[in-house]
């Protein structure tokens, strides 16, 4: 499973930005999505997710009521709308399949990393 990642860029504090996870050579809608971000010396930080049968969501708490997630099966594509951005949403976001949408789940994933999209919150 390969996914890409677009739309990141270097925005001021309380801006947007609205991330894309676009499928090579498969069907996104099969499968349970999570949204991860890695900022610099840090793990990798599961941060939100989308089933793949109801489109149920799941946030952690420091993005809850910021992003959301959302996936357009038309176009194979899964988006992460990031509004009010904060210096500390700074990282390297990813998006991989999760094992299921929900808290504990949607830390495993399948496949490995794609390149990332870097996102910087700063003045």
């Amino acid at each position: 499973l390969q996914f890409v990642e677009s739309g990141g860029g270097w925005v001021q504090p309380g801006g947007s930005l609205r991330l894309s996870c676009a499928a090579s050579g498969f069907s996104l809608h099969y499968y349970p999505i999570g949204w991860f971000r890695q900022a610099p010396g840090k793990e990798h930080e599961a941060i939100s997710c989308i089933s793949n049968s109801d489109d149920k969501t799941v946030y952690v708490d420091s993005v809850k009521g910021r992003f959301t997630i959302s996936r357009d099966n038309a176009n194979n594509t899964v988006y992460l709308q990031m509004d009010s951005l904060r210096p500390e949403d700074t990282a390297i976001y990813y998006c991989a399949a999760v094992r299921a949408c929900t808290v504990v789940n949607m830390k495993t994933v399948f496949g490995s990393w794609g390149q990332g999209t870097q996102v910087t919150v700063s003045s």
